[in-house]
């Protein structure tokens, strides 16, 4: 193809005027104890390399970057602030250099425990005390039960509000996790006001690192992403993952082979349903799904692919396709940190994934109760909807559990799936001395099951078994008599 001169002078000035199309070559090496680390891939946030067998690379970095960082490489860790990975360097035009330092893993990360939380969403300095509680849960939890694990946490979003100042108390009272937290942004940790998404994540990124990142434990390849998009103005924002997200995903899945286990967390759900819904924009400032997710997902086609999300305040699990699967974590938070449930019953607490290679089993952890809680019971007339029926909410529940019914210990069948309301979070968001915030209502959720007794004066219990296989069983508690 030929390209005439003019064309091709107009293509250098823009490479000299255009940020855009302008680059600043950047090199360096990373290293392990004086030694270079071979395969380690760098990153701008746009284009990826690999570092060669000595552990240097090259990278024409484009001069609007905000870092130079790397993936961390499974066997390593990167430095650390606290609880904080540093596995970045804020980036300079000015700056050509930029080495890295790694140190082994002390643990076999082929064999790790993940902690995954959502929405702590601090308004006030007293929710943050209420959090020190949920933070010596997941203390307890590793000392107790996975001393022997790599463990580390994924914070989805939401942590307090930005510009309300409790910042450095959140810093201060997650700390005794005593692991890594790697975090994603979310919709509450945004600069609303600016002229573009690209304005909104600078106080984050000032906190944290770069808003889109990734890094390697074991066999699994982890990614963060900013899906909160915002559209400049007011404190609009939709669920969304821009061109520059694709194209620095599209750089840094290169290096993962087709069939890996990935794992990716962002805030805002991929999708709520199964089937794509179609797109109604209803004007408001909430999207509680990624818009171009179809995107998204075709992306992860070639792997074994988890995605974990926050944002809704409540829990669902959905099985997009044998390869990919999507687990929606209940909020940290309960209901604004009012309640101890969220909107659809599920208890606040957070997500437990145990992996042994790339073999992932889960569970939900309620903060406060042992890992046995995985369902709240209904006596009969305690549920508006269905006064007749025995009510369970098996919060964690995904479509290859069973939920069983015992009466007088014989079993009597399946529970009848239904979508409804929890009746003791509608119970406590009607109650306004509890629930002060005018704007909250239960939410309907599609983990309810029912059966009716043929005895009402039987011993009812409920029996579940998860996906792997193993078995919760509780009685139906008498209803509690009215004051």
């Amino acid at each position: 193809m030929r390209i005439g001169l003019k064309y091709l002078l107009a293509i250098v000035c823009l490479g000299i005027v255009c940020p855009a199309f302008a680059n600043v070559h950047v090199t360096g090496k990373v290293t392990c104890a004086g030694r270079g680390v071979a395969d380690v891939v760098v990153t701008d946030g746009t284009a990826s390399v690999a570092t060669d067998a000595s552990g240097c690379y090259a990278l024409n970095a484009v001069d609007d970057a905000h870092f130079i960082y790397i993936s961390t490489p499974a066997g390593y860790l990167p430095p650390a602030d606290g609880v904080y990975p540093r596995f970045y360097i804020p980036f300079s035009k000015d700056k050509a250099v930029y080495d890295f330092t790694v140190t082994r893993n002390p643990k076999d990360d082929n064999h790790q425990l993940v902690i995954v939380q959502a929405d702590v969403q601090a308004a006030y300095k007293k929710d943050l005390e209420t959090y020190k509680s949920l933070v010596a849960d997941c203390r307890d939890l590793v000392s107790r039960n996975y001393s022997d694990r790599d463990a580390f946490s994924l914070d989805l979003g939401d942590l307090v509000e930005v510009g309300s100042g409790l910042m450095p108390i959140y810093d201060r009272n997650v700390q005794p996790i005593a692991m890594p937290v790697y975090h994603a942004v979310g919709n509450h940790d945004m600069d609303f006001w600016g002229r573009s998404h690209e304005t909104s994540y600078s106080t984050f990124e000032a906190a944290f690192g770069p808003q889109h990142y990734s890094f390697n434990r074991g066999k699994i390849h982890y990614i963060v992403i900013d899906n909160c998009f915002y559209i400049g103005r007011g404190i609009f924002y939709i669920g969304y993952v821009d061109e520059a997200t694709f194209r620095w995903l599209d750089s840094d899945l290169a290096f993962v082979p087709a069939g890996s286990t990935v794992i990716l967390s962002m805030h805002i759900p991929s999708q709520l349903t199964e089937k794509e819904r179609d797109f109604v924009y209803e004007g408001g400032p909430i999207s509680d799904e990624t818009v171009n997710a179809a995107h998204l997902h075709e992306l992860l086609k070639p792997y074994k692919a988890h995605i974990f999300t926050g944002h809704m305040h409540y829990n669902l699990n959905i099985c997009f396709s044998d390869s990919l699967m999507e687990h929606n974590t209940a909020a940290v938070c309960g209901t604004w940190w009012t309640t101890d449930v969220c909107l659809d019953g599920t208890p606040r607490g957070y997500g437990v994934y145990e992996i042994d290679g790339d073999n992932i089993k889960w569970y939900y952890k309620s903060s406060g109760y042992p890992r046995s809680h995985q369902m709240r019971l209904y006596n009969v007339g305690e549920s508006k909807d269905f006064p007749d029926c025995v009510v369970a909410n098996v919060w964690n529940y995904d479509k290859h559990w069973r939920v069983e019914w015992l009466e007088n210990g014989k079993v009597m069948g399946e529970m009848t799936k239904f979508t409804g309301y929890d009746p003791y979070a509608s119970a406590l968001c009607a109650d306004r001395s509890i629930v002060k915030y005018d704007w909250i209502s239960p939410f309907t959720t599609e983990h309810l099951f029912r059966a009716v007794p043929t005895n009402p004066k039987a011993k009812i219990e409920v029996r579940v078994t998860d996906r792997f296989g193993n078995v919760y069983q509780d009685v139906v508690p008498a209803v509690k008599a009215k004051k």
